[in-house]
């Protein structure tokens, strides 16, 4: 197939790009921008077009040889000129999740599903390291980068797909899994599911289409009443003996060693997932006291301070909202999750594909019913902020930059 990805440079449809390059594909595609990812597909000998998404290259590499699939993301605003123009021509227009699942069933192979509200990237990187560490060949896709591979691989000779499976836009229902991780709930994605009933029909009707499940059996256990293919573990089952930081990580290493058991192997695995080196943005070690996190959940910010809490007595919060949208969501859902931040820092929240009808919500709208309020301080990206964090290190304090938005490459700017 002649697959187009349009935003071929995110961290969604780079992955499957090179998933879909390894696996016999040919592929192209634009962004706006040159990075990281678009230099490394075009190191690999994909086509990729930097510049405006006007059409014109889409036209082009149509003209030479007929497009098959045009992929894009739910960022692609609808009047995109690229998506306009497939669509007129009758080119296959779909999201990334459709085409994974195709060239999963195209290859035959056995999908490992990680999902979930909180921890899906972590969980999927230990389920990929675990299996490499074995020895056993593995496709897979990520969400993030990670230190021991792309985000995306194929490897023609693997039995099994690791997928981090995401529930936004009802994505994960495009899938009929081997073998499902779902690693919390927590109701999350108000504009795809308005109710807390909306989130958890999903994840049950998820459940349905997978072959087999392992879940916790605690908060919202109820979604998954009267399904004979799950298995609900005991939170006090969470293995103690694998020697990872965080009592949030402790739980997705055995799901990942669940999970490992029910594919048939024995192997004692309490080393290799001690031994698991994260991934990026997932309390990230950017420099000696200084972190980095995508987490921007308040139940994921909680979590991680607790991890950061069991390396450091003391710790300094710089947080950034993510999305007003999701702002006006959480507005009151911020309340006692900051407690274990010695001084929190705020900044405004980061702005992406926005409702233009929402009033934009200050920090002193967000922060009104934190417990510890007196410990929050309003702040800027600015030499200010720097200067807070450059200090805070000095003492001896661990500094977590969290959110999803531009804090994390703003601290490693100001690191060089």
């Amino acid at each position: 197939m002649n697959i187009y990805f349009s935003g071929i440079g995110g961290v969604g449809l780079g992955p499957l790009a090179e998933i879909a390059h390894d696996a016999g594909h040919r592929v192209l595609g634009s962004d706006l921008e040159t990075g990281l990812m678009t230099e490394r597909l075009t190191a690999s000998g994909i086509t990729v077009h930097i510049g405006p998404q006007d059409g014109s290259f889409l036209r082009q590499s149509n003209d030479e040889q007929a497009v098959d699939w045009f992929i894009y993301t739910a960022a692609l605003p609808l009047d995109n000129p690229e998506l306009l123009y497939a669509q007129s021509l009758g080119i296959r227009v779909a999201k990334r999740d459709e085409l994974l699942a195709h060239i999963i069933h195209e290859k035959n192979l056995k999908l490992i599903a990680v999902t979930g509200t909180h921890g899906k990237t972590t969980t999927t990187g230990m389920m990929i390291w675990t299996l490499q560490q074995l020895g056993i060949p593995v496709s897979y896709s990520v969400g993030t980068t990670i230190q021991f591979g792309p985000s995306g691989h194929f490897d023609p000779t693997s039995e099994y797909f690791v997928y981090e499976c995401d529930e936004f836009d009802r994505n994960f229902l495009h899938f009929s899994p081997y073998l499902s991780l779902i690693t919390a709930l927590d109701h999350d994605h108000y504009d795809t599911f308005p109710t807390e009933r909306d989130y958890l029909d999903a994840f049950h009707q998820f459940a349905t289409q997978s072959q087999h499940v392992i879940a916790w059996n605690d908060q919202h256990a109820e979604a998954f009443a009267g399904l004979e293919n799950i298995t609900l573990l005991d939170p006090s089952a969470v293995d103690e003996n694998i020697a990872v930081s965080g009592d949030h990580n402790r739980r997705n290493a055995t799901l990942v060693e669940t999970a490992i058991r029910r594919l048939g192997v024995n192997d004692d695995i309490h080393d290799i997932l001690s031994h698991f080196p994260g991934t990026d943005r997932r309390f990230e070690k950017l420099a000696d006291n200084l972190y980095s996190d995508y987490g921007h959940h308040p139940v994921e910010i909680a979590a991680t301070l607790q991890l950061a809490r069991e390396v450091s007595d003391h710790v300094v919060l710089v947080y950034q909202p993510h999305q007003n949208v999701r702002q006006h969501e959480l507005l009151g859902h911020y309340t006692n999750q900051f407690e274990l931040a010695d001084e929190i820092y705020w900044l405004p929240t980061y702005l992406s594909r926005e409702d233009p009808d929402l009033t934009i919500l200050a920090p002193e709208d967000l922060i009104q019913t934190i417990t510890n309020q007196e410990h929050v301080h309003i702040a800027e990206f600015n030499d200010d902020l720097w200067d807070v964090i450059q200090q805070a290190r000095r003492d001896g304090k661990l500094v977590l930059g969290m959110g999803a938005g531009a804090i994390d490459g703003w601290l490693r700017d100001r690191l060089g």
